[in-house]
C-alpha cells in the first residue's frame, strides 16, 4: 500500500492505496464520489472523465499514484461552477440525457468545450465530444445543449478561453510538473470549512431548471411589507429550516437550511445574493448551497413583486421560484411533489410574516426542521381529492 496525496474537489486527501489503483476506482472506492461512472475501462467510452489539473482526463486508465499532488475535479466538485450548472439546466431542456450513465463524464467534456470554443460550431463540438460516448440519445440533444450554452455566453461577451486556461503543452496532469511552483501543494492544506467557502465563492446569474410561481397577500401596506423583505434577520426567521451563519449584510446573506424527506436529511450551507428595486417594489435573491454528507447542491433564485391591494390597506406578494438541484436529493425531488412542497412552505412562510409583522413574540414564528411526514398527508389529501374531483367532473 502507497499513501497518495490529491487534492479533490478542492479538499485535501491522503489515503493509502495499491500503486495499481486507477483514478476512477480511488475516488469512487475510497471517497463515496460514485459520479465518475466507469464503462469500458479502457479509456474510449468518457463515462469516466474527471479534470486533472483543470484538463479532461480518463480516469479509468491513469493511476491514482500517477496524480500526487494534483487537483481533482469530479463531476460532485462542480455543483457550484457556473458553467456546469448552465450546462445541466440546457442537457434538461434540450432533453440531452436518457439513462443518464454517459452524463457526468459528458458534461465535464462539454465543460471543456464551452470554456475554449469561439462559436458553437456545430462540427467543432460533435469532434470535441467524440471521445464520450451515448448508447441512448443519438447525440443531437446534447450538441444543441451545448450550442445553446456557447450562444448565450458568447451574447453575454464572455470570451473563450484560449486551450481552456493551459499554459504550456503535454499531457493532462502535466501543467504542475511543469509550472516550477515552490509553494506547497494544495493538497498538504487543510481543507476549507464550508462556511469559509460560501464567504468567498461568488454568486452567478443561472438559467433554473424548474420554475415555481406562487401568491399570498398580507394584511399590511405595500410599503411596510417591502421594508420587512430588507430585514434579512427577520426574513430568516419567518423560513422553516432557515437559519444565518454570520451577520447579514444589505446585499449578501450567508446560512444554512435543513431539509428531511423521509429517511434522508440534509443541511445546504451557501450564500445569497440580494437585489432590491424600492422603484417598483421588487427584488430578487440569487443563492448557492451545497449539503457534504447527501453530495447534492443547489442553486435558487426567488423574484417577488409587491403589489397594492385594497387601496393599498393590503399587499399582495408574488414569487417566482427557479432552481436547480443535483446529486442524491435530487433523485427523490419530482416536480409535482417539489411543487406541493412549496405550496405548503410558501403558506407557512405567509403566517409566520404576517405574525412577525403584527408584533408577535420571536417565540411564535421561530423557523421549523422541513419534515416530509409532517406535510404528506396534506399532499395526499389534496392529490386524492383533485383525483376524485376530476373522476366525478367525468361521470
Amino acid at each position: 500500500m502507497t499513501t497518495i496525496a490529491l487534492n479533490v474537489n478542492r479538499h485535501a486527501v491522503e489515503l493509502p492505496a495499491e500503486p495499481r489503483t486507477s483514478l476512477a476506482d480511488f475516488v469512487r472506492d475510497r471517497l463515496d464520489l460514485t459520479g465518475t461512472h466507469l464503462g469500458c475501462e479502457h479509456g474510449v467510452c468518457g463515462a469516466c472523465t474527471v479534470l486533472l489539473d483543470g484538463v479532461p482526463a480518463r480516469a479509468c486508465i491513469t493511476y491514482a499514484l500517477a496524480c500526487e499532488g494534483a487537483d481533482i475535479t469530479t463531476i460532485e466538485g462542480l455543483d457550484e461552477d457556473e458553467i456546469t450548472t448552465e450546462l445541466r439546466a440546457a442537457f434538461t431542456r434540450e432533453h440531452a440525457l436518457q439513462c443518464g450513465y454517459c452524463t457526468p463524464g459528458m458534461l465535464v467534456s462539454a465543460r471543456d468545450l464551452v470554456l475554449r470554443l469561439p462559436d458553437a460550431d456545430e462540427r467543432r463540438i460533435r469532434v470535441g465530444l467524440s471521445g464520450n460516448l451515448c448508447r441512448c440519445t443519438g447525440y443531437v440533444g446534447i450538441v444543441r445543449a451545448v450550442q445553446s450554452v456557447i450562444e448565450a455566453r458568447r451574447a453575454r461577451s464572455v470570451a473563450p478561453l484560449a486551450d481552456s486556461g493551459r499554459t504550456s503543452l503535454g499531457p493532462a496532469g502535466s501543467g504542475r510538473a511543469a509550472s516550477g511552483r515552490s509553494e506547497p501543494s494544495p493538497a498538504r492544506q487543510a481543507p476549507v470549512p464550508a462556511s469559509e467557502r460560501a464567504a468567498a465563492v461568488s454568486i452567478p446569474d443561472f438559467t433554473p431548471a424548474t420554475v415555481l410561481d406562487q401568491r399570498f397577500t398580507l394584511p399590511h401596506p405595500p410599503a411596510k411589507v417591502f421594508a420587512m423583505f430588507g430585514d434579512i434577520a427577520g426574513i430568516a426567521a419567518c423560513l422553516p429550516g432557515v437559519s444565518l451563519t454570520s451577520p447579514p449584510g444589505p446585499d449578501r446573506v450567508e446560512g444554512s437550511i435543513r431539509v428531511r424527506l423521509g429517511p434522508i436529511a440534509a443541511s445546504f450551507e451557501g450564500a445569497a445574493r440580494v437585489e432590491r428595486d424600492p422603484a417598483t417594489l421588487s427584488g430578487r435573491i440569487v443563492g448557492i448551497g451545497t449539503d457534504e454528507r447527501s453530495h447534492s447542491a443547489t442553486q435558487g433564485e426567488i423574484r417577488y413583486r409587491l403589489l397594492p391591494l385594497e387601496g393599498g390597506a393590503a399587499t399582495a406578494v408574488e414569487l417566482s421560484i427557479g432552481y436547480t438541484l443535483t446529486g442524491l436529493l435530487a433523485q427523490v425531488g419530482r416536480p409535482g411533489l417539489v411543487r406541493d412542497l412549496a405550496k405548503r412552505l410558501v403558506v407557512e412562510f405567509a403566517g409566520n410574516l404576517d405574525r412577525h409583522m403584527s408584533g408577535a413574540p420571536s417565540g411564535q414564528v421561530a423557523a421549523a426542521e422541513l419534515s416530509f411526514w409532517s406535510i404528506v398527508s396534506d399532499v395526499l389529501r389534496a392529490r386524492i381529492a383533485r383525483i376524485l374531483g376530476r373522476r366525478s367532473g367525468a361521470g
